[in-house]
Parts: structure tokens; sequence; C-alpha cells
């Protein structure tokens, strides 16, 4: 009996963090228990990313349902090269959030506010140049990727309106990471879900015509997903500037240009962009390493397992984030063991929810991909890359909680050794060794793939291990 009403407290004390955790509650993360605050910013961060996987897979479910195998490549592609983007936009963040967490640690909101103000200059004033060369040279762009002259004639346009949408996919991630760094995961959550939400209806409306919603093919899939980020960056900008009960607020004060604090920002930044760059890098030659040996339908199948893959590894990610926020703040309070237990703990959680993934992708890949197409090369491909890349889905937890924190610390350039190491002088020669050396076709670069994703966890725990982010000064 006594047991019995330990469980139903633990129960009901697990479902009040829950509840708390979505309301959005002020917490001290450098106090108390370690898994309360892991669920407490994990939840959020879960669900968060979650919905930002959702747009992965709604563009090129309704594109692939609806306009065909071309369509469905230019979309991967476009999305390939946009990773970049959104390597620019989590490096960017992860500063952001390594320096409003330890302000927060040291319990000096204005500071942290004012971080939060310098990276979202700098971000605007990125933006502007990405979103000019997007625009001008999409059609180059998705010819280098190796597209055909068909998938360039009829894919230009999608590109051009999702690169010249840059600004929002990258505020959406950098306000987000302020949030987070801010132990306010609730407020970046809601924004991904009412971006998700409103591309999930826009999509195919805008693709196939609903209603008063003209029928603009894959058009209309681009300009559904840049006003779905658009409404979530509103959201966040509301929360950022006006509402003045959020745990941090930005004022007219803080928008003076701050140089010393830009280049401690700068100096987390660029190495946490140039991390996320040199790994969406490796992903884009992978595409086209897939394209160009396998042709359309191989391209295809790729792309769509890619966004399943995506589907399962964002949410995991979250939970990673919340490791990062736990060691930022936790070295802001001067609390370096605490925040090393939140990093195992987190850790452990991660790699049960990968294991599970793993197997999920082993044994239904065939099912899965089948939900996306049922073209049967497109299938056959889909299903065999989800297979192989699933099976190192464990590694992938560990390694993706490692990673980021190290990047939680401000360490962000030892990730990015890891990350150019493991991908550029290990991944793309062997991917390409089996692929063309070996006659494997696309076979080869998807092997590669958990390979070297394997051989990056084990790397970044041994760093974790030896503890020099400790020390690091943000």
């Amino acid at each position: 009996m006594q047991n019995q009403t330990v469980h139903k407290n633990k129960f009901y004390h697990f479902i009040s963090l829950i509840g708390q955790s979505l309301r959005g509650a002020e917490y001290d993360y450098t106090q108390g228990s370690i898994r309360g605050a892991i669920v407490l910013l994990a939840i959020p961060m879960i669900l968060e990313l979650s919905l930002e996987s959702v747009f992965a897979v709604v563009d090129i479910f309704f594109v692939s349902k609806h306009i065909g195998s071309n369509a469905t490549q230019t979309v991967g592609l476009t999305e390939s090269v946009i990773t970049i983007i959104y390597s620019l936009a989590i490096g960017l963040s992860i500063a952001a959030t390594a320096m409003v967490a330890r302000r927060v640690g040291e319990k000096d909101p204005a500071a942290a506010a004012h971080a939060g103000m310098q990276v979202l200059i700098m971000a605007l004033i990125v933006t502007v140049i990405i979103s000019i060369v997007g625009v001008i040279f999409a059609p180059d762009i998705l010819r280098i990727m190796g597209a055909t002259p068909e998938v360039v004639e009829e894919g230009t346009v999608f590109t051009r309106i999702m690169l010249g949408g840059s600004l929002v996919i990258i505020l959406l991630f950098l306000i987000n990471g302020i949030f987070r760094g801010a132990g306010n995961a609730a407020i970046a959550m809601r924004s991904l879900w009412l971006a998700s939400l409103i591309n999930i209806f826009l999509c195919p409306a805008l693709i196939t015509g609903w209603g008063p919603f003209p029928a603009l093919g894959l058009k209309g899939a681009a300009i559904a997903t840049t006003i779905g980020r658009g409404m979530g960056v509103l959201y966040q900008c509301y929360h950022l500037f006006w509402n003045k009960k959020s745990t941090i607020n930005l004022g007219r004060e803080h928008f003076v240009i701050d140089f010393p604090v830009m280049k401690s920002l700068i100096k987390i930044a660029w190495p946490a962009t140039f991390q996320f760059i040199i790994a969406s890098g490796s992903w884009i030659v992978l595409s086209q390493l897939v394209a160009t040996t396998g042709g359309t339908h191989a391209s295809a199948g790729y792309q769509i397992a890619i966004r399943n893959l995506v589907f399962f590894i964002l949410p995991a990610w979250g939970l990673s984030n919340a490791a990062a926020t736990l060691v930022g703040q936790n070295l802001g309070a001067k609390r370096p063991d605490r925040a090393e237990q939140s990093v195992l703990l987190t850790t452990k959680y991660n790699a049960f929810f990968m294991t599970g993934v793993m197997l999920l992708f082993i044994f239904f890949a065939k099912p899965i991909i089948s939900i996306f197409t049922t073209e049967p090369e497109d299938l056959a491909y889909g299903a065999q890359s989800l297979q192989i890349m699933g099976a190192g889905f464990i590694f992938y937890g560990i390694g993706m909680v490692m990673i980021q924190a190290l990047n939680g610390a401000g360490d962000t350039r030892t990730p990015t050794w890891l990350n150019f190491f493991s991908f550029w002088l290990f991944q793309i020669p062997l991917a390409y060794l089996l692929a063309k050396g070996f006659n494997m076709g696309p076979t080869g670069a998807f092997i590669a793939i958990p390979v070297a994703e394997t051989f990056l966890a084990l790397a970044a725990w041994y760093y974790f291990k030896k503890g020099k982010w400790k020390e690091v000064k943000v």
C-alpha cells in the first residue's frame, strides 16, 4: 500500500511538472531536482522541435502526393541548401542561448536582454545578403545540386521564395534560442505550434486550391511555409518586445550596438555556425552524390527518408537543447558538477528514445515511406535509405547531447572540429569510396551516414568527459 502511494505521488508530481512546463512558469534551474529541471525544459523543447519537424514533412508529403517526383526532388534539394541557412540560424541561436543562459544563471536579466538584442541586430544584417543571393541565383543553385533541366524549370520559383524568406527562418530559430537560454521554453514551443499549424492548413490549400485559395502548385508550398514561419516570428516578437511579463524583455534601451558584446557573441557564433555548415554541407554533398549515382527516383526516395529522419531527430534535438540551457545556467551559477550531472542524465533519456526510433525504422521502413509515395522506385530507395540510416540512431542521440552540452558551455570550437573530421574527412570520402569506388551507388552513400555519426558520438563523449568545457568564459 505504501509503495502504491509513493508511485501515485510520483505520477501526480510528474503531471504537475508537465503542466508547469507547458505554462512556462518561472523556475530556477540551478537549484532542486535535476530530473525535474530536465522535464520542465525538455517537454516544451521536444514539442517545439516536433512541430519544427512537421515543416520537414508537410511540404514533401503534399508535393509528392499531388505533383510528382520532379517537384519532390525540388523540395528536397532546396531544403538541402536551406540547411546552410538553418546552420547560420542555429549558430546564432547557440550563441544567444549560451550567453543569455550564463547571464540568467548569474541573476543578471538586464545583461541577458542586452545580449539578445545584439545577436538580433547581427542576424538582420546577415539575412539581407542571404536573401538577395538566394533570389538571384536560385536556378544555378538547383543546377549545382544535380537537378535535371526539367526540375530546374519547374522548381526555380519554389527555391526563390524559400531562400528569399530567409529572414523568418533565421529569426524563428534565433528568438527561440533567446527564450531557451532564459529558461522559457514554452514560448519557443508555442511559436512553432502556431507556425506549423498555419503551414499544415495553407500548404494543401495553396497547392491544390481550396475554397477561396488559388491552386498554385509547387509555388503554393513555398508561400505556405514562409507565411507560417512569419506568423510564428510575429508571436515571438510580441513576447520579446511587448509582453512585460515575459522572462526576458527587450526594450529601446537595448537597441544600441555594443561592439564588445557583439565580439563575444561572434566568438561563440562563428564556430557554431561553421559547425553546422560543415554538417549540413556534407548532407548537400551526399544529396548530390545520390542524385548523380541513382537519378531522380533515388534522389526523391532519399529526400523522403531524410524528412522522416529529421522528424524524429528534431525532438531528440529538443532534449539536447535542454542540456545546453542547464549547462549554461549552472555554469553561470558556479555549479559545474550539477551541469555535468544534467548532461549525463539527459544523454540517458535521449539514448532510450532513439533506440525506440531505431527499431521503428529498421522494421517498418517500407510502411513509413509508403505514406509519402506509391512510386515503386521512390519507395524502394526511400525504404532502403531509412533502414540503413536508422541503424545508427542510438549514436545520433548520444552525440547530439554531447555536442549541445559543449555548445551550451560556450565551447563551440571543439564540436566544430569534431564535425569537420567526422563529416568531411571521414563521411564524404567513405561515401564516394563506397558509391563510386565499389560501385554501390546510392547505397554506399546511405551506409556512410550512420558510420560517421557513430564516430562523431564517440569522439564527442571523449571530449565531454575531459571536462575542459567547465572552464570556458562567456
